[in-house]
């Protein structure tokens, strides 16, 4: 009779809600092209979560993978490993989103859609330095195109649409952090087109008139759960005039009181008074957009938002994983390879609590 640990047992558990055909991927992206000091592809891609997941260093996690017998192999070794395993990892995510429901349709090859985002990081130790990743997806391939990692302190180390490179055509999508004039105005500036969640005390919006766009006034035709509206709106740049669409969608009674909540909760901490159209503002979802009219209306132009929030979701446990660990910060792909391995393990951190309600009483799936 096998004496397998307990450590073994989750471990074979959760290899239980990897995505099928997982170790076949291994191959297909020469991730191991040869397994050298590695007994198997399961005890690589264990090694690597361990680095991943646990936060440890290169060098620590060596040691307790020989101690575990899993791997005899330097640290230098391992990050090539990491290095290699990128688009292993990536196709991981794929497969474990696309369970999560969220469909992400096919697109022309012409249409470059992008998600922008940023986290921090914060190192193991207390004197373990915080970092912040800026980071571009493309939809819907899930391709890291740029990885950027700067202090998170001074000049030029906030999130801001200006820390991504953009090509003309590009469509790039942000949320409230990114809404900022300045922002909207440096993609205009590069041909690129803009959708962002809308912040209202940040992004004064304006009407044809030249006057303050009437926000409220105009929100009092949107009462119904799910009716959408959308009003031409411009944004005063730096060098001029940046005219848009604001499209609004009214949220569901349970959203707006989940919204109400929190935005109550807050005002209790900082002891502030809230203002009657922050309260009217948080039962929409605002968002002011650039891309055309013609090719997206404004019920694309909300659900491509919306799936960017979906993706958000899972995105939250990526942040709150991504406070550990020891980030390579001097070689793009490892970076990048670090990232998709953080956010598998957010998916897939997703999928068991998905599961947790469902699982048999011995505690596992059977295969």
């Amino acid at each position: 009779m096998e004496n397998y640990s307990i450590l073994d047992e989750d471990w074979k558990t959760l290899v239980s809600f990897f995505p099928s055909g997982w170790e076949k991927q291994a191959r297909h992206t020469r991730a191991v092209a040869r397994l050298r000091g590695f007994s198997s592809q399961e005890t690589l891609l264990r090694t690597i979560l361990l680095h991943i997941a646990r936060g440890y260093s290169l060098r620590e996690t060596v040691a307790r993978a020989r101690m575990a017998n899993w791997a005899e192999i330097s640290d230098v070794a391992l990050l090539k490993r990491l290095r290699s395993s990128e688009d292993w990892l990536r196709g991981l995510c794929q497969q474990l989103l696309q369970e999560t429901g969220i469909d992400l349709p096919q697109l022309s090859p012409a249409l470059r859609i992008r998600l922008v985002d940023g986290t921090l990081v914060k190192e193991p130790g207390p004197t373990g330095s915080q970092w912040r990743i800026h980071y571009s997806l493309q939809l819907p391939d899930l391709i890291c195109d740029f990885f950027r990692i700067t202090a998170t302190e001074g000049e030029g180390t906030g999130e801001s649409f200006t820390q991504f490179p953009v090509a003309a055509g590009d469509f790039v999508i942000g949320d409230r952090g990114y809404c900022t004039a300045s922002g909207i105005e440096y993609l205009t500036q590069a041909q690129a087109y803009v959708s962002v969640r809308v912040n209202t005390q940040a992004l004064p919006l304006f009407s044809k008139s030249d006057r303050p766009f009437p926000l409220r006034k105009r929100l009092q035709s949107v009462r119904r759960t799910g009716q959408i509206a959308e009003w031409p709106v411009r944004v005063q740049g730096a060098t001029g005039s940046i005219w848009g669409r604001l499209c609004v969608a009214r949220k569901s009674e349970l959203a707006i009181q989940q919204a109400l909540r929190k935005l109550k909760r807050r005002a209790s901490r900082k002891g502030s008074r809230l203002k009657a159209e922050t309260l009217e503002y948080a039962q929409y979802v605002l968002v002011f957009t650039t891309w055309p009219a013609r090719q997206f209306p404004v019920r694309p132009v909300l659900d491509w938002y919306r799936l960017r929030w979906q993706i958000e979701l899972v995105f939250k446990r990526l942040k709150s994983l991504a406070r550990l660990g020891h980030l390579p910060k001097y070689d793009d792909q490892s970076s990048r390879a670090w990232l998709y391995g953080k956010l598998f393990v957010a998916l897939l951190t997703h999928k068991l609590i998905r599961h947790a309600r469902d699982f048999s009483p011995w505690g596992y799936q059977l295969p």
